[in-house]
């Protein structure tokens, strides 16, 4: 029987030659041969379901392997991760499957004037993806990349001079915008859209978006380096629930962790049962659009080994943040010769408010089973820090709720 996919075996049939033709690539790397040594042809979803998931480690090593290079234009190469686990490779050819994308999805448009803040360069290729969405719109467009903390006033006010009506960036880097557009009391009164990929939506951005830019809607986009975009989802839909597009294939495996396979003729990534470390479920959306969504729950990755106990990063970075003043937490991890010797949680806090650091710590230790045994011997190596900035990637401008940091 059929495992649960985005599409139907008769809607899905019809494309399968793309997923065979991924197989046969995946077959002549001589690391991958085996998993698939038996393996006939792929008839069906169910001789689709049969087939081994592909890592990250997996699509690394067929990479460097195939090369693959595009029929027409440049080969883009870019790169991802590399703040908690292994950088992954991807290659894309120029336009980045934007056209497809955009005949799903089409957020922008010609009247819009639109902020690409994700950043530029360094192999990271948000920023490129979207200004080729950008293009097909044809709208005007301010490619920002990174800013210091001193300018962000004065590029608002000169976002407000020119009528801005769209931005756009990973989650980490828009609430950056609007607290500091909240915090100086600035104002984007044309502000009607707000793009994001890279990370899960921040609802507190929200809270700040309906002060700075009350006209302004959240329009997602989910996918990695490796699948490039595989949903989409707008304003009337939850902001974990995106519609992957007709070339992509969803599927819900154990303890519901996804997998995507391609059915785009031409993507290079040969994408085959390709897990991201997230899970989720195909649901039917709120927005009433027909079909099946897939709706993200998170990180089945997002627990981390401290002293040989599970520590939930995601829900402590979830408690952290309901305290007052907090407005964003991260959990840092330092290592000793592969033994974590400390933990510790830094604490952005909101316009210098005051947080009584000892009384949360003393709370998390009590009700975190992980910390109070990981930790029963020398407490003093839990701590709870206030910080004036979180640990980013300089290059992708992505926050993530915990960073390893090794010692020697």
């Amino acid at each position: 029987m059929t495992e649960p996919f985005s599409l139907s075996p008769e809607a899905a049939g019809p494309h399968l030659h793309v997923a065979r033709r991924s197989l046969e690539r995946l077959k002549t790397v001589p690391e991958l041969a085996q998993r698939y040594a038996g393996r006939g042809e792929l008839l069906d979803l169910d001789d689709l379901a049969a087939l081994a998931p592909l890592v990250k480690d997996d699509l690394n090593t067929a990479l460097a392997h195939l090369e693959p290079k595009a029929e027409h234009g440049a080969t883009w190469l870019f790169q991802s991760g590399g703040s908690t686990g292994a950088p992954k490779l991807g290659y894309a050819p120029t336009g980045f499957y934007m056209a497809g994308v955009h005949a799903q999805w089409q957020p922008l448009d010609r009247a819009d004037v639109f902020v690409n803040a994700w950043g530029a360069g360094r192999m990271w290729g948000a920023h490129f993806l979207v200004a080729a969405l950008a293009d097909l719109a044809q709208c005007q467009v301010i490619a920002l990349g990174s800013v210091s903390e001193g300018e962000y006033a004065e590029w608002l006010a000169f976002f407000a001079a020119r009528g801005v009506t769209a931005i756009g960036g990973t989650p980490s880097v828009l609430r950056l915008w609007f607290a500091h557009a909240r915090a100086a009391g600035l104002s984007l009164p044309a502000l009607r859209k707000v793009l994001w990929l890279g990370e899960a939506w921040q609802p507190r951005i929200e809270q700040d978006m309906a002060v700075v830019a009350p006209q302004a809607r959240r329009w997602g986009m989910f996918g990695s380096t490796e699948t490039w975009v595989v949903g989409t989802n707008t304003p009337d839909c939850p902001d974990d629930t995106f519609h992957p597009l007709p070339e992509q294939l969803v599927h819900v495996g154990p303890d519901e962790l996804l997998d995507f396979t391609t059915l785009d003729p031409e993507m290079l990534n040969p994408v085959l049962r390709y897990r991201t470390g997230d899970a989720g479920r195909l649901v039917a959306c709120p927005c009433g659009r027909p079909g099946r969504a897939m709706r993200v729950l998170g990180r089945r990755d997002g627990v981390v080994q401290v002293r040989g106990l599970g520590l939930h990063v995601d829900d402590l970075v979830a408690r952290v943040e309901q305290e007052p003043g907090v407005s964003r937490a991260q959990v840092l991890i330092t290592r000793q010769q592969g033994r974590v010797s400390g933990v510790d949680v830094l604490l952005l806090t909101a316009g210098g408010a005051a947080v009584d650091v000892e009384r949360l710590r003393g709370e998390l230790l009590s009700a975190t089973f992980t910390l109070s045994t990981a930790f029963l011997h020398d407490p003093e190596s839990f701590r709870l820090r206030a910080v004036d900035a979180l640990i980013s990637n300089d290059r992708t401008g992505k926050t993530s709720n915990s960073v390893v940091r090794e010692e020697p």
